[in-house]
């Protein structure tokens, strides 16, 4: 019987959504295999804005990631830092998403790594992901072929970002983290707790019948 299919949207600017991929990651390998997590894009900011740029902007921004600490104290296996980089803020969501799902197109294991690289380099490195160089450093630092990457320019990857945003706003999904059983229109939103999680998806399996 095929393992169990959770569609989980989520942003790599979103600072609770790393705490959501945390607790996910953790969650898909207790359940021993039962799960697989397919993760789709959220975009909170969909295309550049020219007033987020500048000194002026970064100092804001800077200002800004001092909440990250608060979101670092709900989990810490998810460590932030303050933006402590003179790059940024990020122009807008789209960029980290077509990397990710480029890597993804690689194999499954270079998506997992990029997508964790992503957060990590982003909340804990004051790394800007949507700069394209900062990017192209990130796939090089994988070891992943450097001509995938161009697969980053591909517009068919840039309609598939964008479509599963439409989808989850269709679903009623207003912001991210968002969770849903694949085949299922319930989205279960927020970064939730790793119990939580597990006794969801645990019930889900235990009433299809799949063994955890």
């Amino acid at each position: 019987m095929p393992p169990l299919r959770v569609l989980v949207y989520s942003d790599f600017l979103c600072p609770w959504c790393w705490n959501a991929a945390t607790r996910l990651g953790a969650v898909e390998a207790a359940l021993g295999g039962a799960v697989t997590l397919e993760w789709r894009s959220f975009l909170l900011r969909r295309r550049p804005d020219p007033a987020r740029q500048g000194p002026e902007a970064l100092e804001k921004f800077r200002s800004y990631t001092k909440g990250w600490l608060r979101v670092a104290e709900d989990e810490p296996r998810a460590p932030f830092q303050v933006w402590a980089s003179d790059a940024g803020p990020p122009s807008h969501s789209v960029p980290p998403q077509l990397a990710a799902k480029a890597a993804a197109a690689v194999d499954a294991d270079a998506g997992r790594r990029m997508r964790e690289r992503l957060f990590r380099a982003y909340f804990a490195e004051s790394r800007d992901i949507s700069d394209p160089n900062a990017l192209f450093a990130l796939w090089r630092e994988l070891e992943l072929p450097e001509p995938a990457f161009d697969r980053c320019a591909d517009p068919a990857l840039l309609r598939s970002v964008l479509a599963e945003h439409r989808e989850a706003e269709e679903l009623g999904a207003t912001g991210v983290p968002a969770a849903r059983l694949d085949g299922d229109d319930f989205v279960l939103m927020g970064a939730q707790p790793e119990a939580t999680y597990l006794r969801w998806l645990r019930r889900t399996l235990e009433a299809r019948g799949i063994p955890a």
